[in-house]
């Protein structure tokens, strides 16, 4: 397609390129392997957990989790249809609201969020290994705290050791990771499905697996608090996958047919969610029979096990961790660091910068407490993301009714220009108004009237809606 008259090389390089008929290989099934390999990872399993934490019972969690993920469904088909359509990844889409320029903004900032991400699953990944060998060496490798780190050496080395596992894969690209997951799906819901089982006989049933009231399976004394939680929670599980409604295009741009696509996230993403929540609870549940305590860290759990079932199950969970990894962390910024500058940064050089950047945030301490985790990390970024992702389908059907140049999203020139002022407006206005509610969540002040408190429990929601308003009304010919 490169007409060097025309396209700027600081907008294109074969990555970025639309993507070619023969590159349309994804068919309803690899998406729907996709999302299961992505939903069953440590920190969705956490979630239902980190529900349970905050005052829902078991059943309530799971709902809120089903919830957030049929609502996250909607903006993912609607964006996907661009990447599906056009055969371009999440930065070039960005390009025809924002400009050609002002597309980094948003590109770099959900690059960045993924790589938050990734340092996380990089660490819950590491601590798998750091049990396993522990259970088979007799905690040889336990050591105390390193200085400024935080952790020992031996987890800190079973950390480098996982994160260099992800290069294999950053090096070889897109197709290895839809290998890599099409493969991993139905391991993992086996091994999903085992652990259940293993639970169920433990236990002696499902009676006794979830008649464990909510404090006990959280250690506290939070029982019965579901409405007070319930908004801030469902934003916080729309939160959980704001970043892949995002950059779903990545992924789409590949597919046979729209219809690929939507079936294959309708399979794979919802019902995955609940059933791995499902399972999350029930087993915690569990634990406060088997060991006299709820155990809702499944790396924990695991070493609690001891013998084999130690191997197996944190095995599993390092494919798990990898998987997800993989598919939500890497694609996302590798595509949004390529975009920067694109005739000097592929790519799999983009991989290796969100691989950099995912170790020097010392990812373990994002992830102390499930209050921490879900409404500061989780709703803190769905505040970002939700006007993005607002701006994307006011722009993508009611401003171009789904029509795009393809040629202008590479041309400085084009009729999308350098910097689109709708949009960067659109996306500054629709950040501001869950900027008090985080600043209180995140502990930087004491103090914000209640109003502000509320519209942060509806963040992704708000800035949403009020995003894609904005843009409209300043696009109003």
């Amino acid at each position: 397609m490169k007409d060097p008259a025309r396209i700027a090389d600081d907008l294109y390089n074969d990555d970025l390129a639309p993507t070619l008929p023969a590159d349309r290989t994804w068919d309803w099934k690899s998406y729907a392997a996709l999302w299961v390999a992505m939903v069953v990872c440590v920190p969705t399993y956490m979630l239902a957990g980190g529900l349970v934490s905050e005052g829902m019972n078991w059943w309530q969690a799971v709902i809120t989790v089903l919830l957030g993920n049929v609502i996250v469904l909607v903006p993912m088909m609607l964006i996907g249809h661009a990447g599906a359509k056009h055969g371009i990844p999440f930065p070039v889409l960005l390009r025809s609201s924002f400009g050609t320029k002002g597309a980094r903004i948003p590109a770099v900032a959900r690059g960045l969020v993924a790589c938050g991400w990734f340092g996380i699953n990089t660490w819950v990944g590491g601590s798998a290994i750091y049990v396993i060998i522990n259970a088979l060496t007799g905690s040889a490798i336990v050591g105390s705290s390193l200085p400024f780190l935080g952790i020992d050496m031996g987890q800190f080395a079973c950390f480098i050791g996982f994160w260099a596992m992800h290069l294999y894969f950053i090096k070889h690209g897109t197709e290895s990771i839809r290998w890599l997951e099409t493969y991993a799906a139905p391991f993992l819901i086996a091994m999903g499905l085992a652990l259940l089982a293993w639970a169920y006989s433990a236990a002696g049933g499902f009676g006794s697996m979830l008649s464990a009231p909510s404090q006990f399976i959280a250690g506290g004394v939070k029982e019965g608090q579901f409405w007070a939680v319930f908004a801030v929670s469902l934003t916080g599980m729309v939160g959980f996958w704001a970043t892949m409604a995002l950059n779903i295009p990545d992924f789409t741009r590949f597919a046979k047919s729209q219809r690929d696509q939507i079936i294959g996230q309708a399979v794979g993403l919802p019902l995955p969610m609940a059933l791995f929540a499902f399972i999350s609870v029930a087993v915690t549940s569990a634990t406060v029979t088997i060991y006299g305590e709820a155990i809702w860290d499944p790396v924990a759990l695991a070493g609690r096990m001891g013998g084999l079932g130690v191997v197996v199950a944190l095995a599993a969970l390092v494919v798990a961790t990898l998987t997800t990894n993989l598919a939500a962390n890497v694609v996302a910024p590798a595509y949004g660091f390529s975009n920067l500058s694109p005739s000097k940064v592929s790519f799999k050089m983009g991989g290796y910068i969100t691989a950099g950047i995912g170790i020097a945030i010392f990812p373990w301490k994002l992830i102390e407490s499930s209050g921490g985790y879900i409404f500061t990390w989780l709703v803190g970024y769905s505040a970002l993301l939700g006007p993005i992702a607002g701006i994307l389908i006011a722009d993508y059907y009611l401003v171009r009714k789904s029509k795009l140049n393809a040629k202008a999203l590479f041309d400085h020139a084009g009729e999308y220009g350098m910097w689109n002022s709708a949009g960067v407006i659109a996306l500054i206005v629709g950040i501001l108004p869950n900027i008090p509610g985080f600043l209180h969540a995140a502990g930087f002040v004491d103090s914000v009237p209640d109003i502000f408190n509320s519209i942060y429990s509806f963040a992704w929601f708000v800035g949403l809606l009020v995003a894609g308003a904005l843009y409209l009304v300043l696009n109003k010919k």
